[in-house]
């Protein structure tokens, strides 16, 4: 505790803000407390700053946040000429009290800085950094977590979230910052005065959902009118509201019903204390909402509208597809489309691209189309980084889709991240075009399984709170590495793949993948974001009843290994 001790005492002696001093102050008679806020920094990395509100190293708070937000000041400093950022945020407590401390660091140190002036959704904010032209951004969110949570994400001038090289050094950066001593600060409103701050423009929003409509893949002589969509639209709180509702004005979707309870920006997510859009209990609120109504589609993005969840009626109850089953629905309706527009032909030429904890399904409909199929480790950086290649190739045309298991999807090229305003508005059109059919997207969904095979998926988090869970978590993927099992759930395993010696050309990685006869398959990978083990599972049958059988078999086997 001596290093907390200390620390404790300079952040007393340094902080003004009367809410930290009552935490800190508070901690001096709660040794638990202390540990668990200065026992490390809030480590930086691919994804920013992420972690619980509050006062200590390992916290976020104006002080992380404007060291933070001083390294990479230095960074963009040291590699660009006159460099400039964009900053966005979402309904999150102390959201905005950590964009203007951003601004102001930024703005001292010569950075010119462009704010937008209300919160929106993560990709506008990807959007606004290309529009602009700008040499990075930064985001304040944390995406699904938990309310005590927020986030800093940061973006390189591609408008992806930065990769690991330039992770590493602004870390580095930051690692030479020291919080109170060298963070340089100016007025938010006289930065304003001067030039340094500026509001984002109505015009950039604007051309992001232009951009937006664009991507819609609906072939032009498809008139889809006489199956008008009934939709039920929950933001959870979150930034969604705005740019969703114009993206489907714009393409005809009127008839929606907003979840009132969910509707205005809310950080403390009073309905939903896990605003997730993958779970039921996010959800819950919307399905109450579509007994009433009875609409065609629920359709949910997460507090920063980068993530969407869907439900649709099947039988007596919602069915709430996954993300790998909506990221599917999506990639063939993409390719059907494209085949009615350009042609089958056109498709030879086309790129997809997922995760590699993303399921195997996806190679079976690009078998059955003829495009290929490139897998990514996780993190939507890396689908917008292959996005970035085709680009600079100057073949952006072969982009077709990108998705990711844990429900993020892009169709366009306009953004580097995943964008829920994009997806809602394929989801949409896609229902639109299945009820054309007299079919729903769980109509949908059961008709590419019966085609393709029963391809389940399931993604389970173990929790590792604290100081101990850390090293609990480090201790297990150590075992998998040094120890691996013979068997899983009763399948040999064939293959052992460790990515962090770097894989088919991928970055290395903190995942093990054990892959199992049959061509069934189980992941580990901790949470870059949180204190968690995720267990990814691949169950492969000819029926429903059987994969669902293998899939809880080996849901119990993995659980197994967590204990």
């Amino acid at each position: 505790m001596a290093r907390e001790t200390e620390l404790l005492g300079v952040w007393l002696d340094n902080v003004q803000e009367a809410d930290l001093r009552e935490e800190l102050t508070a901690m001096q008679e709660d040794e638990k407390a202390a540990l668990e806020a200065f026992h490390q920094d809030l480590e930086f990395g691919t994804a920013g700053l992420r972690g619980i509100i509050g006062a200590g190293t390992n916290r976020m708070n104006v002080h992380t946040v404007g060291r933070a937000t001083q390294g990479f000041a230095n960074y963009l400093n040291a590699n660009f000429e006159n460099p400039s950022v964009a900053i966005g945020r979402d309904s999150r407590i102390k959201g905005e009290e950590f964009v203007r401390r951003t601004a102001e660091v930024f703005a001292a140190n010569g950075v010119k800085t462009y704010v937008y002036p209300r919160i929106e959704p993560t990709p506008a904010v990807s959007w606004a950094v290309r529009d602009l032209s700008c040499s990075g951004g930064v985001c304040m969110t944390a995406s699904h977590n938990p309310a005590p949570y927020n986030g800093y994400k940061a973006y390189g001038p591609d408008g992806c979230q930065i990769a690991t090289e330039a992770a590493d050094a602004i870390s580095a950066a930051i690692a030479d910052v020291d919080t109170f001593a060298d963070v340089k600060m100016c007025d938010f409103d006289q930065a304003i005065e001067q030039g340094m701050i500026e509001w984002i423009g109505e015009d950039v929003l604007d051309r992001y959902i232009d951009a937006v409509e664009a991507c819609s893949v609906v072939p032009a002589d498809m008139d889809l009118s006489a199956f008008p969509l009934k939709l039920v639209y929950t933001p959870l709180n979150g930034t969604g509201l705005e740019c969703v509702s114009r993206i489907l004005e714009r393409v005809g979707v009127t008839d929606v019903t907003v979840v009132p309870e969910q509707a205005e920006p809310d950080g403390n997510f009073p309905t939903c204390p896990y605003p997730n859009p993958e779970i039921r209990e996010a959800l819950q609120k919307g399905i109450d909402l579509c007994e009433e109504v009875h609409p065609d589609l629920l359709v949910a993005t997460d507090p920063d509208a980068d993530r969407t969840g869907i439900a649709v009626k099947d039988g007596d109850d919602y069915l709430l597809l996954t993300g790998n089953e909506t990221g599917v629905l999506m990639l063939d309706y993409c390719a059907r489309m494209t085949a009615e527009s350009q042609g089958a032909e056109a498709l030879k030429n086309k790129v997809a691209v997922t995760t590699i904890v993303s399921s195997v399904m996806v190679d079976a409909i690009a078998a059955q189309y003829g495009f290929e199929v490139r897998r990514v480790l996780t993190g939507f950086k890396y689908i917008g980084g292959v996005i970035g290649e085709l680009e600079a190739a100057g073949e952006p045309d072969r982009y077709l889709f990108g998705f990711e298991e844990s429900y993020g999807y892009l169709n366009g090229t306009h953004v580097r991240d995943k964008d829920a305003v994009n997806a809602s508005m394929i989801i949409c059109q896609m229902a639109q075009y299945y009820k054309s059919r007299g079919m729903n997207l769980a109509d949908a969904m059961r008709e590419l399984y019966e085609r393709h095979g029963y391809f389940l998926n399931k993604t389970l988090s173990f929790s590792f709170p604290g100081v101990e869970g850390g090293e609990r978590m480090k201790s297990i993927m150590s075992e998998l590495r040094e120890q691996p099992p013979a068997k899983i759930a009763g399948l040999a395993v064939e293959r052992v793949v460790d990515y962090a010696t770097g894989v088919d050309g991928l970055p290395s990685a903190n995942v093990v993948e054990f892959d199992l006869e049959g061509g069934n398959k189980v992941i580990f990978r901790p949470s870059g974001t949180e204190p968690k083990v995720k267990a990814y599972l691949f169950a492969k049958r000819e029926t429903r009843e059987t994969a669902g059988e293998l899939l809880a078999e080996l849901e119990a086997a993995a659980t197994a290994v967590m204990q």
